[in-house]
């Protein structure tokens, strides 16, 4: 099953750190992925930074997108970690129960101790 996936900083937080202003210190994002029946998996993540993380540091006010998800993407796959193969596996599995949902069923053997009834008695025919 081929799955497409998205990412979108969904938050910031900044400090000054040393020298610099509005260093960004935490984002916020959130990870999606989708079949090709539109069934969907998410997983939100929080990743924390230094302005040390930063090489060169970039003004606030100059960040895009694209440049805090390369942050972000490059935390999650540090030293061939197997955080990705996580928050990837997180999605399939998201997706996986929605295609084949698995829901609480009721313990057949409760309802019948509850009443008092025998399961294994003959039904009363009424006669």
């Amino acid at each position: 099953m081929a799955i497409t996936y998205t990412w979108e900083v969904t938050g910031l937080k900044k400090t000054k750190e040393g020298d610099n202003e509005d260093a960004v210190v935490q984002t916020y994002w959130t990870k999606t992925g989708k079949d090709g029946n539109n069934n969907e998996g998410v997983f939100n993540g929080a990743t924390p930074f230094t302005s040390a993380n930063a090489d060169p540091f970039i003004a606030f006010a100059d960040l895009t997108e694209e440049t805090v998800l390369g942050w972000i993407k490059a935390e999650a796959d540090v030293d061939g970690s197997s955080y990705q193969e996580h928050i990837n596996a997180q999605i399939l599995k998201q997706i996986n129960e929605k295609i084949t949902p698995v829901v609480e069923a009721d313990m057949p053997w409760v309802a019948a101790e509850e009443s008092g009834e025998d399961p294994a008695a003959p039904a009363d025919s009424g006669e």
